[in-house]
């Protein structure tokens, strides 16, 4: 997903909270953009995720070793998710949204856990 900025419209000169609220204002506040909030504590850690651009998603991945692949890049409609895993060695691997997956928040504790989750 791009969104385009105006952040190179302003000499670094003339930086202040003026300035800086106008070029908030004038950015595209799409209400069909999606966002994603991704937080990895720990070491190791990969998120692969194939996004609509209508998709809103919430990961935090806490330990080691954990990977989550999330994919609904397929279709247009509107998703929200939130995914966390605690523990080391976890993997989530999500495909396709629906309506019954919309809102869905998976939460997994522990070690060693696997979830596969397909949506069709």
């Amino acid at each position: 997903m791009i969104i385009p900025l105006h952040a190179q419209e302003i000499d670094w000169d003339k930086v202040n909270s003026n300035t800086i609220l106008n070029l908030v204002t004038k950015q595209s506040t799409d209400q069909n953009i999606g966002y994603s909030n991704i937080i990895q504590i720990g070491d190791n850690n990969n998120a692969e995720l194939s996004l609509n651009s209508r998709t809103y998603i919430t990961v935090k991945q806490l330990g080691d070793f954990n990977a989550l692949y999330f994919m609904n890049s397929f279709t247009d409609k509107s998703t929200k998710t939130a995914i966390t895993a605690q523990g080391n060695n976890n993997i989530i691997d999500v495909i396709g949204s629906n309506s019954i997956s919309d809102g869905i928040q998976i939460n997994v504790k522990g070690d060693n856990k696997t979830i596969f989750m397909r949506n069709y």
